[in-house]
């Protein structure tokens, strides 16, 4: 264990910095000591002398000028003392900086404009001042810096000339690790049979994609800077084209991809719901025979249709067992907070560890999950205030769940699609919520009512996944069957109220928040419906048919 002996020096008083600096290094596993304020160089020295450190941090935060002196001090006393061998460190501001810059002492200087990342990166041994350390894939990324999460960002103008520059502009900034392609629904549906698509309608939801090289510019542009990975939204339509495309322009970090969506279901695409999932889990198996992760963004699709949540659960258990089937390793699991916008944080955290426990049940030597948090749309206001302490609210409940990613949602989607300069702002209120997050936290997940209804939820979706399970074939994993899961949607086993009056589904399902958390309502006796008894009917009704 590498020993860090920190202090303040001159008549310097100013602390937090250094207290901060050395609480990350004792989560990154450094012994660690403060020997106090304003210390002289004779103190430092008998200190060192005594205590024996590896490293030494020096802070000095003052007026610049006097620093000379003290350095000169320093320095020549190193020489006495034969003390080069030691790691030297200074922090302090841009002026002292460059002041211990001139002194050639310091292996390493932080000027207090420095991201977190670059802190944590040098106390795990990796100096990001060379552009190739930056690590490549995803997974390397997520271990290089967990239990910090990476950060996510999407990010699509109408423009393509205006996507490449705020590409550019953010990685330039360094403060984001995924920038993910938003596409224009024409892209999505109809980039191989461009042919079929309405003009009209371009830009129309994210940027117009509408060639390989397109998507090659995109990738240049990000060569930059931090180097942030790329990734794109799967098609809804030519799906497995799409992935192989989106593998060959811009090396694709994961996949996306849902299980029943992007169909009739939604509207977002042309396909049957049957078709619909079949396909999605070839591209599942697809991106899985690549070693590609892959993230099934299916749970929250039924949750934005104000599902209750016990199919949220049961559904996130379902889409994780099916990339697990189709031969995936590495599997995100998207957690979204705040939907609906009106769930309690209490309830909607009960909600996520439920999710966790039975998502990671399915974890083994060849299935590994990795969290991705991220917070609603919905719920972000017009007002652009409140919408930065929305932000920062959610983040902070949100990284309760220790995510591996955390997918920021600009603060100004309610009012305008993300520029450069808004995905900037928005990452690094994120940064500042991590930052304060790591310095020690109450642990929410404790809390007596979450574990209640965590435990609830986990039963009740256990009742949805039997209920799943009774109406397959005997010769087929019913889990898996696309006969099966079209038939759970067709009579109501997966519901939600928003799918009301589309013939693909049952939309029978009323729900209802009560005391902060969505549950099945029966608006007639007015009276919260069980899982149970909810099954019981849809079973009965199919075996009186």
């Amino acid at each position: 264990m590498r020993k860090i002996m920190a202090c303040t020096i001159g008549n310097c008083v100013h602390v937090a910095g250094t207290m901060n600096f050395l609480t990350l290094a004792e989560n990154e596993g450094y012994e660690t000591e403060f020997i106090g304020i304003g210390i002289s160089i004779d103190e430092l020295i008998s200190n060192i002398r005594e205590k024996k450190p590896d490293i030494v941090a020096l802070s000095y935060r003052l007026t610049p000028e006097p620093l000379v002196a003290i350095l000169k001090e320093l320095s020549e006393k190193i020489e006495q003392n034969n003390l080069q061998g030691i790691t030297w460190l200074f922090g302090g501001t841009e002026p002292t900086g460059k002041v211990a810059y001139e002194s050639d002492i310091f292996n390493k200087i932080f000027y207090g404009y420095e991201d977190i990342d670059e802190v944590i990166g040098y106390l795990k041994g990796k100096d990001y001042s060379k552009d190739e350390e930056y690590p490549s894939d995803v997974i390397s990324r997520i271990n290089s810096k967990y239990p910090y999460p990476i950060l996510r960002h999407h990010l699509g103008l109408p423009s393509l000339e205006d996507t490449i520059e705020a590409i550019e502009k953010v990685a330039e900034s360094k403060v984001l690790d995924v920038i993910s392609i938003a596409p224009d629904q024409n892209a999505q549906e109809y980039f191989f049979r461009q042919e079929l698509m309405d003009k009209r309608l371009d830009g129309a939801g994210g940027v117009p994609l509408r060639s390989e090289e397109d998507f090659i510019r995109l990738y240049e542009a990000s060569q930059r800077g931090n180097y942030p990975l790329l990734r794109c939204y799967s098609g809804t339509q030519d799906i497995v084209k799409f992935a192989d495309m989106l593998q060959r322009t811009i090396k694709n970090a994961w996949c996306a991809v849902p299980l029943f969506w992007y169909s009739e279901l939604d509207k977002r695409g042309p396909r049957k719901l049957r078709d619909a999932i079949e396909e999605n889990q070839q591209i599942m198996r697809w991106h899985g025979e690549r070693n590609i992760p892959v993230e099934v963004n299916d749970p929250h699709h039924w949750s934005l249709r104000d599902a209750h949540d016990a199919v949220g659960v049961a559904d996130a258990y379902l889409v994780a067992y099916n990339a697990k089937k189709m031969g995936v390793k590495d599997y995100i699991a998207q957690y979204m907070f705040n939907v609906p916008a009106f769930i309690s944080p209490e309830m909607d955290l009960a909600k996520m560890l439920a999710k966790i426990e039975m998502v990671e049940s399915l974890q083994d030597d060849n299935f590994r999950v990795y969290r991705q948090a991220r917070a609603g749309l919905a719920s972000f206001p017009a007002d652009l205030s409140q919408a930065k302490g929305q932000l920062a609210a959610s983040a902070y409940l949100a990284l309760s769940i220790k995510p591996h990613i955390y997918h920021v949602v600009g603060y100004c989607e309610a009012h305008h699609a993300a520029t450069a300069e808004d995905i900037i702002e928005s990452c690094k209120i994120v940064r500042g919520v991590i930052k304060n997050e790591f310095l020690g936290t109450v642990d929410m997940t404790k809390d007596v009512n979450v574990q209640r209804r965590k435990e609830e939820l986990i039963k009740e979706a256990n009742i949805i996944l039997d209920a799943i399970k009774s109406i397959g074939p005997d010769d087929r994993d019913p889990l898996t069957d696309p006969e099966t899961l079209t038939k759970a949607v067709k009579i109501g086993i997966l519901d939600a109220p928003h799918l009301k009056g589309n013939p693909a589904c049952s939309g029978t399902l009323n729900t209802r928040v009560i005391s902060g958390a969505l549950y099945a309502y029966d608006k007639d006796r007015k009276k919260i419906i069980t899982e149970e008894e909810r099954m019981n009917r849809i079973l009965n009704v199919i075996e009186n048919k």
